[in-house]
């Protein structure tokens, strides 16, 4: 693994201190080798605590971190004072006002997201995986950020590294809950083999944020799961029979 963390950036959300990363630059080995930042990938603690720390300093240097329990909702906190990561609410995405802190997002395929209203001096952050997507965690961000001054025809809002239509397969039950919400969803859905298809996780998260009012909309378009040396992936390491998987940090704070 290389000594320092990759960071990829969005011009969209210049201002800001952001980055996505992957899983190069950390010390977790085994199957987790590399960034896992993970609390839950069953990786050593001193690993992931080292990794997070190689992360916040390769994003945001001095900056507290703050995270939430993620259990794929549409749930937004805002964040006014920092919690003990012991003590994390239960929600998949958060949003402040505050300089100093850093919010992160853990992801493995699902679509992270990071917002910014810049002039408003507001940032958020959502872990955007399908069930989030699709009861609204992108809508219950911009609401909590405008709560706090911002505006969403100014919010610009880039989607990090996650899985791409290609490697998503699904099966048509997964495809009918979506039709029934919204027919035009058809469009998020390619033909696969007999039985399934496959979803663009990335397009249908971007969708939802234009259809909230979102002006600036930036996807990264870096798929995790074909990219083993880059990303860490759910579904790959489920597909290759691995005891388990590592988790890839999404981080903002202000500028």
């Amino acid at each position: 693994m290389a000594d320092a963390p990759e960071v990829l950036t969005a011009k969209a959300l210049a201002g800001t201190r952001h980055g996505f990363l992957g899983r190069t630059g950390g010390v977790s080995t085994g199957v987790v080798a590399g960034l896992n930042v993970g609390l839950g990938a069953g990786d050593d603690g001193a690993a992931v605590a080292e990794n997070r720390r190689r992360a916040v300093d390769a994003v945001a240097p001095g900056a507290r971190l703050v995270t939430v329990y993620q259990i794929h909702s549409p749930t937004c906190v805002t964040v006014a004072d920092p919690w003990d990561e012991t003590s994390r609410p239960e929600a998949d995405a958060l949003v402040t006002d505050r300089p100093g802190l850093v919010l992160g997002i853990v992801t493995a395929d699902c679509a992270p997201i990071l917002f910014a209203d810049v002039a408003a001096g507001v940032i958020g952050a959502a872990h955007a995986g399908w069930k989030g997507a699709f009861t609204g965690v992108a809508e219950s961000t911009v609401a909590a950020m405008e709560a706090l001054g911002a505006r969403r025809e100014r919010i610009a809002a880039a989607i990090g590294p996650c899985i791409s239509q290609a490697s998503y397969e699904v099966d048509e039950g997964f495809r009918a809950r979506f039709i029934e919400q919204s027919p035009e969803s058809e469009r998020f859905f390619a033909p696969g083999r007999p039985g399934h298809c496959h979803f663009a996780l990335e397009s249908y998260v971007a969708d939802r944020l234009a259809r909230a009012g979102v002006a600036t909309i930036a996807p990264l378009a870096a798929d995790t799961c074909s990219q083993p040396a880059r990303f860490y992936s759910y579904r790959r390491s489920t597909l290759a029979g691995e005891p388990a998987y590592g988790r890839q940090f999404s981080l903002i704070a202000l500028g």
